[in-house]
């Protein structure tokens, strides 16, 4: 998301002041916010600058300054910058920025985000769309285009960003496990224009040459399978302790008791086992791309 900032002579425009911006009392990140704006105010007090002054002196409006400091708005990184440099607090107030980026997330986001930051394996089963994680931000945009009721575009492109956010995953050292089992339709199904599936096609066959990451395709000519009742994860910890999730097992809620993990793994293992193995599985996903 780009901010518009006024230059010259022309009133800055409030960009970071949006509606979707704002911070829900019961959210947990509201206590978070709430000390960024006690701190901003505690310096912006320290340098004896009112709220006219220093919002003048940023280039934002005096509504924005006093719903941070309130605790009502989650500022940007450009803002959170422009303040730290305008009260010379040291880098107190720019430090903020990592968390305040995973407060504009969705909360949803945040808490899958969390799992997987602390996943050492990942297992997915996918019959519907392709899982976040190996998505284009032009893909997930064309999928988040699809809902219904249809989203505005601000609270898109924050859902939009929030996804792409935990492709950090892949960055991490060490490297955890990822293991993806992909139904054909998700390749096939056209999401977005041609060049849109093109380049996620392209996407998927950079991320398989990783050394951490498998993908395997389950081709629909193979017929009924174990994953036929719907999606599966299984997110395990470096304790030992695990997650998973199943939209055709314990009313689709998360669980982490061991024998219900169990019943997920074997139903896993069995899907890994009946789909194509990781090089044919590029083979295909190679063949897929030439027709479309």
């Amino acid at each position: 998301m780009s901010v518009d900032s006024g230059s010259g002579g022309t009133e800055p425009v409030d960009a970071s002041d949006e509606p979707d911006w704002g911070v829900a009392p019961e959210d947990e990140i509201a206590s978070v916010v709430e000390a960024l704006g006690h701190q901003q105010r505690w310096w912006r007090e320290k340098a004896g600058l009112s709220v006219t002054e220093f919002a003048a002196a940023m280039g934002y409006g005096e509504d924005l300054v006093r719903k941070v400091e309130r605790g009502a708005r989650i500022p940007r990184p450009e803002y959170l910058d422009k303040a730290d440099e305008v009260l010379e607090a040291k880098g107190f107030i720019s430090a903020m920025k990592g968390e305040m980026a995973r407060a504009r997330y969705p909360k949803k986001v945040r808490e899958l985000a969390k799992l997987e930051e602390r996943a050492v394996e990942l297992d997915s089963y996918g019959n519907h769309n392709l899982h976040g994680l190996l998505q284009t931000r032009e893909y997930a945009r064309a999928l988040f285009e699809c809902r219904q009721p249809a989203l505005a575009q601000d609270r898109m492109e924050r859902e939009v960003a929030g996804r792409m956010a935990r492709h950090v995953i892949y960055e991490r050292d060490p490297a955890p496990t990822l293991s993806f089992i992909l139904e054909e339709v998700t390749l096939r199904r056209p999401i977005g224009c041609r060049m849109v599936m093109r380049r996620q096609l392209e996407h998927l066959l950079e991320v398989a040459q990783l050394r951490n990451v498998a993908i395997q395709v389950m081709p629909t000519s193979h017929g009924g399978h174990a994953g036929m009742d719907g999606r599966i994860q299984v997110l395990k910890f470096k304790d030992g302790t695990a997650v998973g999730q199943s939209e055709g097992a314990f009313a689709g809620r998360l669980v982490s008791d061991q024998k219900e993990l169990r019943i997920l793994e074997l139903r896993y293992g069995m899907i890994r086992a009946q789909a194509l193995t990781p090089r044919e599985s590029l083979a295909f996903i190679e063949q897929v791309l030439g027709e479309t």
